[in-house]
């Protein structure tokens, strides 16, 4: 039998940890409920047939630029690197489903799908080809598929830190990312910066609507399933045969990490410089 004492600490410890978990949630929803209103999307909702997807364009010329936005990312991350290739063309940013301000769908998470929904959204936006398609991270293999399946769409491909089936922090990141969905319920997420902080030195602009999704359920129930789907898409990219005449421009700015972000300004204009140069060369072989 338990003694008294110790009986009633437990009961106080319990009733503690109680009052901190729905302080939390509570501190959760009301940050989410503001942050809705804060940071409305800034492209347009989209309906593919099962789902609407956000997709954000700016800037005028051809080829369209398309980018797909690394693990746990979204259209947002793209911060330094969207308004600066603005500048020679049009660039489309847009949110796989589940992610940012794209609805996940009634259907379960399918890395192979990924290329099927930029597709439908690609036409169904009217944003025409051809596209230089650009991928930082996942969004590498994603772009990839892509360019497999709907090769005659794609004038260039440009692979940014392309991964392996192996990554630094891999399993330390797993953990990380399926309990965050949980983890921000209770807003402990939220307090301790642990996603969010790796969106530090992106432009305001893009890292408010960042570190708002990186600690929302919704968002990171998704990111989790593309996470824990990580080893089959990097086999079906390498399955995948391209076409030997497509240019495919790899870059490796950042380093192996599962979740990472274009933050350093230096490393964007990396990026900036070779979608500018790609479509530049496809310009002058018109």
């Amino acid at each position: 039998m338990i003694p008294a004492q110790i009986r009633r600490t437990l009961l106080t410890a319990a009733a503690i940890l109680m009052f901190l978990i729905l302080a939390g949630a509570t501190y959760q929803g009301a940050a989410t409920a503001l942050e809705r209103r804060q940071f409305p999307h800034p492209g347009r909702m989209v309906d593919i047939g099962d789902r609407q997807l956000h997709i954000y364009c700016v800037g005028e010329g051809s080829p369209t630029v398309v980018l797909e936005a690394p693990a746990a990312g979204m259209s947002a991350a793209w911060g330094w690197v969207q308004p600066a290739a603005a500048q020679t063309s049009r660039v489309c940013s847009y949110d796989r489903a589940g992610l940012g301000w794209s609805e996940a769908g009634d259907v379960p998470y399918d890395p192979s799908a990924v290329p099927e929904h930029l597709h439908a959204l690609l036409e169904r936006s009217g944003e025409p080809g051809p596209y230089v398609l650009v991928g930082h991270g996942l969004g590498a293999i994603f772009a990839t598929l892509y360019a497999v399946r709907f090769g005659d769409d794609v004038r260039t491909l440009i692979l940014v830190d392309s991964p392996t089936a192996e990554a630094d922090g891999a399993a330390v990141t797993m953990r990380l990312v399926r309990a965050s969905p949980w983890l921000a319920r209770a807003g402990i997420l939220r307090v301790t910066r642990l996603l969010s902080g790796d969106v530090v030195g992106l432009p305001e602009s893009s890292a408010g609507p960042m570190t708002s999704f990186l600690n929302r359920p919704d968002h990171l129930t998704r990111a989790a399933s593309e996470l824990a789907a990580w080893d089959e898409a990097v086999r079906l990219a390498g399955s995948a045969p391209l076409d030997p005449d497509l240019p495919v421009v790899p870059l490796r700015v950042g380093g192996n990490e599962r979740v990472a972000f274009l933050t350093d300004p230096s490393q964007a204009a990396t990026v900036t410089a070779a979608i500018a140069g790609s479509v530049r060369q496809i310009g002058s072989t018109r």
